[in-house]
């Protein structure tokens, strides 16, 4: 017996970031809205708890037990007293180390398939509190859809969504690592008083209305000029896809991929021949939001 998990990835619409907490931690106003791109998870008895992945990038991604995927199976195992002797299979379609929450993702995902397979039944309220343990961006790629994330993302609420929201995703030539942009926003940061932050009115009214100019005119990202200053080239990627008529244009979430909001499918199709017309990315890849959280298939 096997079962496989479906996990999005997701585009922080709003990500405010509040001084660095005592923990090395900060205080976030994270708005997450999942999209249409997946990485599938499947679970099957092993002999031993291994982990493999194909897909792109999948020559990044650790297969030992640093791996998200791998760590919340154990973690699952010990909290319920299973053998965690699975193998681990990620089909792997998110982008790694780019910004937009893959490796939570797989850890949502095994995790889900995990209980799953083992017949464990746990509630919702449980499966939360281990993703919080595993990371902050894991409960999300549990639940999808849309939500606010405060504490440091895991603490969600789930917002309401008023339509389709249509988007064209860069990526760039290299991944960056989200401690290493937290650590360049506390520099860029260092002497100034930083606001505690919070979600914008006007953007979840604009989430709430489906209106994709409103919303527009509200996304924003605390940590683009961090991302900018150790991926400079990126600022290439968000001109070409302004250029070509996105509403929109910002890094998501810790970098480096690059998010486009689109009014419509046929505005999706003409940033995304442009961004790979520009030469400044790699690939570019066009969905819609939002989308479910974990799915058993």
């Amino acid at each position: 017996m096997s079962v496989t998990v479906r996990v999005p990835a997701k585009v922080n619409v709003q990500l405010a970031v509040g001084a660095a907490r005592p923990d090395g931690f900060h205080d976030l106003a994270n708005v997450f809205l999942a999209v249409g791109l997946y990485d599938e998870i499947t679970v099957t008895p092993a002999d031993e708890l291994r982990v493999t992945c194909e897909g792109p990038d999948a020559a990044q991604v650790p297969l030992d037990r640093t791996n998200l995927a791998a760590r919340a199976a154990l973690a699952l195992a010990e909290r319920y007293d299973r053998d965690a002797r699975v193998h681990l299979h990620i089909a792997k379609d998110i982008p790694v180390a780019g910004g937009m929450a893959g490796g939570s993702a797989d850890g949502a995902g095994a995790l889900l398939a995990c209980d799953t397979l083992w017949g464990i039944g746990a509630p919702r309220g449980e499966l939360l509190d281990i993703c919080a343990e595993l990371g902050s961006d894991v409960p999300f790629s549990l639940v999808g859809g849309a939500a606010l994330g405060t504490g440091r993302g895991e603490k969600l609420t789930p917002l309401e969504t008023g339509g389709t929201f249509h988007w064209v995703f860069a990526m760039a030539e290299r991944g960056l690592s989200t401690p290493a942009v937290f650590r360049e926003f506390d520099r860029l940061a260092e002497g100034r008083d930083i606001p505690e932050p919070v979600a914008s009115e006007a953007l979840l009214d604009a989430l709430a209305a489906g209106d994709p100019d409103a919303l527009a005119a509200t996304v924003s990202n605390d940590l683009q000029p961090a991302a900018l200053s150790l991926f400079p080239e990126l600022a290439d990627t968000l001109a070409a896809g302004r250029g070509a008529g996105a509403l929109a244009a910002l890094v998501s979430g810790s970098g480096p991929t690059t998010a486009f909001l689109v009014r419509d499918p046929g505005a999706a199709r003409t940033v995304a021949e442009a961004l790979r017309a520009s030469g400044t990315c790699r690939t570019v890849r066009v969905a819609t939001a939002p989308a479910a959280g974990a799915t058993v298939l």
